[in-house]
């Protein structure tokens, strides 16, 4: 796994509001110089606070917006240069499943045309074909294939997202980017999709990049994280190292926010002071420095650069001189015997349901 399929280069996505007639217009800069390298068949994930700029970022990684600067390459081919008949034919290798499973389907649709649009657009399957297709689609994903003639409206959260996996994978992607694909949904359903988007990835070969503000959930399923602020990776590590050796105060921040089972399981947290600035007017230096207890005056002068020597990248002037933090700061259990026996009981009832 150490050959990239997904790398940015310096990317950078402005976006300008107002008319601009009389100099009001604004700009905001949602992704400054992002550059990242996904390997094939891992699962990267990029979290953060909500308008950190990392959906934004996943959008650009396909396309789907234009970046101000930089550059995208997937598997060899720069996504900013190519033409659109290119970019079109490309786009089966790449899928996304949107945050919202209620809206992100359109309601006039049988689950046979939405699953089956892409195979429509990306083959040259017969009708027939198509719908054996959808059929056995609708089984990986768990759902009886005769949900195929039923309609959006018909179903719960967690069937509707598992009808937007399906639809994903059915062009046959390599790449699958998921825009928090189980936030908005009940927490015994996200165990659900979590689980069968780990069976998929193995199943398919996919290499699957997840955005998420739930850390909980990435320590589950990612092989590394990258930590976004302010349109900014301010730490890149493995999953086991961002949990074990935190190093940038947003992280630990991050951190110390999980919700753990037990009450005393931890030590007090360290309450993250400040409001997020806003990314029309961010402050000069380190970005994080109008919230870190950290700070000092090179922070509110001087921007940290990534330090990417090693495979543990961070942000930050003043990491190595930070206290370590202790292990009841952070929920260092990755699951629960409770947990691990509830994520077993939700594999075995869609494995059941597969094979119906």
């Amino acid at each position: 796994m150490t050959d990239a399929i997904l790398t940015t280069t310096d990317l950078h996505k402005r976006f300008v509001t107002g008319s601009g007639l009389v100099g009001a217009s604004t700009t905001i800069h949602a992704v400054n110089g992002v550059s990242l390298s996904v390997n094939k068949g891992e699962t990267f994930a990029i979290v953060g606070e909500s308008g950190c700029g990392k959906s934004t970022l996943a959008r650009l990684l396909l396309r789907l917006l234009d970046p101000s600067e930089g550059q995208v390459v997937y598997d060899g081919q720069d996504l900013t240069k190519l033409p659109a008949a290119a970019m079109r034919k490309l786009r089966s290798q790449m899928q996304f499943i949107f945050q919202d499973p209620f809206s992100s389907l359109n309601p006039r649709m049988t689950v046979e045309a939405i699953v089956g649009e892409p195979l429509l657009i990306h083959t040259k399957l017969n009708r027939k074909q198509r719908r054996e297709k959808v059929a056995d689609l609708l089984r990986k994903v768990g759902l009886r294939p005769d949900y195929a003639d039923r309609y959006p409206h018909e179903f719960s959260g967690g069937q509707r997202q598992r009808i937007c996996v399906a639809r994903a994978l059915a062009s046959g992607p390599k790449l699958l980017i998921g825009d928090e694909p189980v936030s908005a949904l009940d927490v015994s359903v996200q165990a659900q999709i979590v689980n069968l988007l780990e069976d998929l990835k193995d199943d398919f070969g996919l290499t699957l990049i997840i955005i998420a503000h739930d850390l909980s959930v990435i320590r589950h399923m990612a092989d590394r994280v990258a930590v976004m602020y302010l349109g900014e990776v301010v730490e890149l590590a493995t999953t086991e190292e961002l949990f074990q050796s935190p190093r940038h105060p947003y992280t630990r921040a991050l951190l110390t926010a999980i919700p753990v089972p037990m009450p005393g399981g931890r030590g007090p947290m360290a309450a993250l002071g400040g409001d997020i600035p806003s990314p029309a007017n961010p402050p000069a230096g380190c970005k994080f420095h109008t919230r870190c207890p950290h700070a000092t005056d090179i922070c509110k002068t001087t921007h940290p650069a990534l330090d990417t020597n090693g495979k543990h990248q961070t942000a930050c002037h003043h990491w190595q001189d930070l206290p370590a933090m202790g292990s009841d700061a952070v929920a260092t259990a990755p699951r629960s015997a409770a947990t691990e026996a509830r994520f077993a009981l939700y594999r075995d009832a869609a494995s059941k349901a597969a094979a119906q």
